[in-house]
């Protein structure tokens, strides 16, 4: 079972500036709590035991936010002294990693994936990157993933309206090890760079689950979520 997850915590998020300004995008309040929270108690009851926070933007806000209110978890940090893109920041966060493979996912989404079914997917087919993909109907916001017929990754397709589709949930099971070994440079996108550069190249797949799934990176859904999670409250 997968126990260490890396969150993605150093975005600035500029498209939800109109509604929130003062504090990370991870941080924005929902239901009164900041959005963090709800993806730290998810992931606990999912049985992840130790958390890597990849920081940038305020991230000391961040760091302090956890210690207080999570002082009781195998909390360990990883700041950036300069945006590295995701994939920049999930290959300086993994040197805070032990185990060889790890969940990572974004802090500006949740995505209630069943993490025993991910786990079990990902280390049958000694995958090197297993992604969690969402099924959706009529979108835009996102690009399509193709699978073959043994779930390995076929084709990632761009951002375009679409009747249905699978998307990519943004939450990953990642062979820390065989991801370092890859010559890639210190600043790159882990969408652009990694997932669609070598997958053709590698052990890369994907599990779908139909699970609950919101991404807060644009005020309309950042809305959205405080109904959600007001309700779920």
């Amino acid at each position: 079972m997968i126990k260490e997850a890396i969150i993605l915590a150093g975005g600035l998020g500029t498209r939800l500036r109109p509604v929130v300004t003062d504090v990370p995008k991870c941080m924005a309040p929902v239901a009164g709590k900041p959005f963090l929270v709800f993806i730290i108690d998810f992931l606990v009851n999912q049985g992840i035991t130790s958390f890597i926070y990849a920081l940038g933007f305020k991230g000391d806000m961040i760091k302090d936010f956890i210690n207080n209110q999570y002082p009781k978890l195998d909390n360990r940090f990883s700041f950036e002294e300069e945006p590295l893109g995701t994939g920049g920041a999930i290959k300086l966060a993994c040197k805070f990693c032990i185990d060889e493979n790890i969940l990572v996912l974004n802090g500006d989404t949740i995505f209630k994936i069943n993490l025993e079914e991910l786990t079990s997917f990902h280390t049958k087919h000694d995958a090197h990157c297993t992604l969690c993909l969402k099924p959706m109907h009529d979108f835009n916001r996102y690009g399509v993933v193709e699978l073959n017929d043994d779930n390995s990754i076929k084709n990632f397709k761009e951002k375009k309206s679409y009747v249905t589709g699978l998307i990519n949930g943004g939450v990953y099971a990642l062979n820390k090890n065989i991801f370092l070994k890859e010559k890639l440079p210190d600043k790159f996108s882990f969408e652009n760079d990694y997932l669609q550069t070598y997958f053709n190249k590698g052990k890369m797949y994907a599990v779908i689950q139909d699970k609950y799934f919101i991404d807060i990176g644009i005020p309309e859904d950042y809305q959205k979520a405080q109904t959600d999670f007001t309700v779920i409250k």
